[in-house]
């Protein structure tokens, strides 16, 4: 089996990565792995790792050296902690990993909403009001955007080594830019304070550019400050609504929930999300 090191690819403002291929000895692909290492303050110290092995060529020994080589690689650049998956629970993925001394750190279940139904109505909260908008933030709101990325900080993450990451305006942006370039549709609902207009929270999903199957959530957060007033469920009915209004091929939303983020699996089951199934991420420290 020869395994050949690819020049970099996917780069971003935050991160890059490198690439694998292992070839038999025909010089067909059998396997490829991805490291994805991250630049961006706050995450610095680690690496994602991604292995895909064809059905024929497993339990042949290429999948644990291709991580070896991922291993290898992260500890070559000084990173502290190698994140793998996440993997469907109870499959070959999880008893590699966990075979080759990976350990679990974090259980995310997967849920799907049936876009069939208008979402229940709710109740405003006093002080607030929501704005939307696809794509790129707008300028105005781009500062106070940024900022209210921290609300994502104390997401529930059980013992996976994420960090905290540092957000602004450039970086915010940029995401946005290459959600765009590869086709798809980036849609931002977020509540306002208007004490001082600043947000206090966001949603955001993506629809997938064909206009058709399912739109995948990216994140929801509230600002500590600004918590325990039903932030969350407003913003996600609103990004429910205006799916179906302006997308109207899009027939479902697709969620994956920490199961320690117990609040944010309390709203989706009480939007009627459906489990779907179950997956692992697995950890590695370096």
């Amino acid at each position: 089996m020869k395994i050949t090191a690819l020049r970099e690819t996917g780069s971003s403002s935050s991160s890059y990565r490198l690439a694998w291929v292992a070839a038999t000895g025909d010089g067909s692909p059998a396997a490829t792995a991805y490291l994805r290492v991250f630049t961006v303050a706050g995450a610095g110290h680690r690496a994602e790792a991604e292995i895909y092995v064809h059905p024929a060529e497993r339990r042949r020994g290429v999948g644990g050296t291709l991580l070896d080589t991922v291993v290898a690689a992260g500890r070559e650049l000084g990173k502290r902690t190698l994140i793998a998956g996440p993997v469907d629970a109870g499959s070959a993925g999880e008893s590699f990993l966990t075979a080759r001394g990976l350990r679990p750190v974090l259980s995310l279940t997967y849920t799907r909403l049936a876009l069939t139904d208008d979402p229940p109505q709710v109740a405003t909260p006093a002080g607030y009001r929501l704005i939307s908008w696809e794509g790129t933030v707008p300028d105005e709101l781009a500062a106070t955007f940024a900022e209210s990325r921290r609300a994502m900080d104390d997401m529930p993450m059980d013992d996976a080594d994420f960090g905290v990451e540092t957000w602004d305006v450039d970086r915010v942006r940029a995401i946005a830019a290459a959600i765009k370039e590869r086709g798809d549709i980036l849609c931002t609902v977020a509540a306002l304070d208007e004490s001082d207009g600043t947000i206090a929270g966001f949603t955001e999903l993506v629809v997938p550019g064909s206009g058709t199957g399912d739109a995948q959530h990216y994140g929801t957060g509230v600002l500590p400050a600004h918590r325990g007033h039903g932030l969350a469920r407003w913003m996600k009915i609103e990004a429910i609504r205006h799916t179906r209004t302006r997308h109207p091929g899009i027939t479902g939303l697709l969620a994956d929930t920490a199961d320690s983020n117990t609040v944010m699996r309390k709203i989706n089951d009480s939007l009627g999300y459906a489990p779907t199934h179950r997956s692992v991420l697995f950890q590695l420290d370096l």
